[in-house]
């Protein structure tokens, strides 16, 4: 998953497929959805129930899914929930929290009905949605069927193969990693007169069991798709632009480039065969975005913008979740395995199913010429610099452990410290085998250790990766994931010939402006001072007060928060010129007031400092082109 609050980043992923199966008569569940039907921003679910042994019986919406490691609570959007008998009478129901309703006389039941409200524009009371993780219903627009949503499933049940039918506006294609039952691949999926979509506008699917349908979301909207064949795989974008700002096509442009060099990365044969990138472009001021990691596929929810304003993010988004085919999907823990979807047990490993794939996603860029390597320091920096505003002594493990409870404030740093972990492991490994292994073959070993379908213990996974390595590499763990000592930066960076300075000392020109003393309006996707305190020398010389909403900078016009701001941030920030005027409008009150003022020099700090030594050993250099380029 990655994600990102406030203009900074964190994140996650998408769709599975199998081949359709059946189950013997009554021994599976049967859905329907009618998208053609919207009441009130509502659309109704149908489940034709398999036939149920018990008097007593709960029906579950889930409390959290996997790669999101927060609660969702999903049954609070489930309304007027009704069971019925094989003659329509309805069956006593009681209602037990916000996610299970418990069905009495459930020998006799046929059908359940209720409707779903989705998440994104409802004023429900609970836990905010991550958005990539929650629905949407927009009647005749766009519809995000994140499953969690709208299926349930009955206790003691969820091993039961599942059929689900959604019943689509004319025109309109379902996007997911899925194909439909009577679409043997993903280019006839796109053919209009396949009987699915043009005869009843009907979409029919099949999934083994109740995990494997809560990893397939699929998005409906009018048609926006393109395909990428990459080595085994076939690879299909689909979007929803409401002002068509941005296409599928521009999309498959920009991550072509990424997606072949994540196949060159993972060694040319990928471990999966289908695999789909949905992307939901809102044009509705944000404070979150970011995207949902599945097993064969990823759900994007991003500000709508042009293709030029948002490249590298959406490289950067795509890349962190391709690359999660290999963790979780083929190395993961029994938590994950037999994820329990309303009692959930967290995995103490997420500096590997998070960390190593974030290390994965920028380590590829610059071996393969995405990025420079003074470019990949600079990402190395800026993590070492986030990651040091968290918790620096508690073991990663049990911060993963307790992500939901007592540290759930310091998951971010899984794609900060977590991603750390993951180098500082790929440069200790090719030290230890002079540069012939490192954790691409790692994870590639214990993909053959295990596999998508036999799970690890979480107390074995530190043996297991000793035992396929080094027992540097165990001390490693054990010291600096399963202990609570901080990663010894200097002693790494030294073996790849990097200099590393905690913190440097300069002069230089910015904006004014600190994280610190920065808020956020949602309502008007704009920024405001909430903190003057916490200005640098040049911003209190501007004369800010709090509560003043910046509106322009040198007479420009600030972009609503989303990936075009910080492009323009940087772009003011090059037209810094010491003793030149440089003015702010705010909106103070009813009022707008400029500020301006000459620009001055400030003292700045420059935290976790990285520069390649320029009198590095060959045995330093050895190591670091094992580490910075493909062989």
């Amino acid at each position: 998953m990655r994600k990102v609050i406030s203009a900074l980043l964190l994140i996650v992923m998408v769709v599975g497929q199998v081949a359709a199966t059946t189950g013997p008569e009554g021994k599976m569940y049967k859905f329907k959805v009618d998208l053609t039907v919207v009441k009130d921003d509502r659309v109704q679910v149908e489940l034709q129930a398999p036939k149920i042994d018990k008097d007593e019986i709960i029906y579950y919406m889930p409390k959290i899914i996997p790669g999101t490691y927060s609660i969702a609570d999903y049954g609070r959007f489930v309304i007027d929930l009704k069971a019925l008998d094989k003659k329509g009478r309805e069956l006593e129901v009681e209602r037990l929290d916000d996610n299970s309703w418990k069905i009495l006389g459930a020998k006799k039941l046929t059908k359940l009905t209720y409707w779903v409200e989705d998440s994104y524009d409802s004023d429900k009371a609970g836990p905010n949605i991550f958005q990539p993780a929650g629905t949407n219903i927009e009647d005749g627009k766009n519809f995000i069927i994140n499953t969690a949503g709208f299926f349930g499933y009955f206790e003691g049940m969820k091993q039961m193969p599942i059929d689900f039918d959604i019943v689509k506006p004319e025109n309109f294609y379902g996007g997911t990693g899925l194909i439909s039952n009577n679409v043997s691949n993903l280019n006839a999926s796109l053919e209009k007169e396949n009987t699915a979509s043009a005869t009843k506008n009907i979409d029919s699917y099949t999934v083994e069991n109740y995990d494997r349908l809560i990893d397939s979301p699929l998005m409906y909207s009018e048609a926006d798709t393109a395909i990428i064949k990459v080595a085994n795989a076939e690879v299909l974008i689909s979007s929803y632009s409401p002002n068509k700002m941005v296409s599928a096509k521009d999309i498959a442009g920009t991550l072509s480039e990424i997606l072949t060099a994540q196949n060159q990365y993972l060694g040319g044969k990928l471990p999966v065969d289908k695999y789909a990138f949905v992307f939901y472009f809102t044009d509705q001021p944000v404070t979150s975005y970011g995207a949902l990691e599945h097993s064969y596929s990823s759900v994007y929810y991003m500000p709508e913008n042009r293709i030029v304003a948002m490249q590298q993010q959406l490289r950067d988004f795509a890349a962190h979740e391709f690359f999660h085919i290999v963790t979780p999907l083929n190395i993961h823990s029994e938590e994950i395995h037999h994820f329990d979807f309303n009692d959930p047990k967290m995995s103490k490993h997420l500096w590997m199913y998070e960390g190593v794939t974030e290390f994965f996603a920028g380590n590829m860029q610059v071996k393969y010429d995405i990025i420079s390597k003074e470019q990949y320091l600079q990402v190395l920096s800026q993590k070492m610099s986030i990651a040091s505003q968290f918790l620096d002594t508690v073991a990663f493990t049990d911060i993963s452990k307790y992500t939901l409870d007592k540290y759930s404030n310091q998951y971010y740093n899984v794609y900060q410290k977590g991603a750390l972990i993951g180098m500082s492991l790929d440069i200790l490994l090719r030290d230890l085998s002079q540069g012939e292994y490192g954790v691409q073959n790692l994870m590639a070993d214990l993909a053959k250790e295990y596999g998508k379908d036999q799970a690890f213990t979480d107390d074995e996974l530190f043996g297991k990766i000793t035992e396929l390595t080094y027992p540097e590499i165990g001390e490693f763990l054990n010291t600096y994931v399963g202990g609570d000592e901080p990663l010894p930066y200097k002693e790494i960076y030294e073996k790849v010939g990097v200099n590393y300075s905690p913190q440097e000392f300069y002069k230089a020109v910015d904006l004014g402006l600190t994280q610190a003393s920065l808020g956020i309006d949602s309502d008007l996707g704009a920024l405001y001072i909430n903190n003057k305190d916490a200005l640098n020398e040049f911003g209190k010389a501007l004369g800010f007060e709090n509560g003043d909403i910046l509106l322009q900078i040198n007479g420009d016009d600030i972009p609503s928060l989303g990936p075009e701001l910080p492009n323009f941030l940087g772009q003011k920030q090059q037209e810094l010129i010491v003793g030149e005027p440089f003015s702010y409008t705010v909106k103070r009150g009813e009022e707008e007031v400029t500020l301006s003022n000459e620009v001055i020099e400030i003292d700045k700090v420059r935290m976790h400092g990285l520069s390649f030594d320029e009198d590095a050993s060959q045995e330093q250099i050895k190591i670091r082109n094992s580490w910075l380029e493909a062989k």
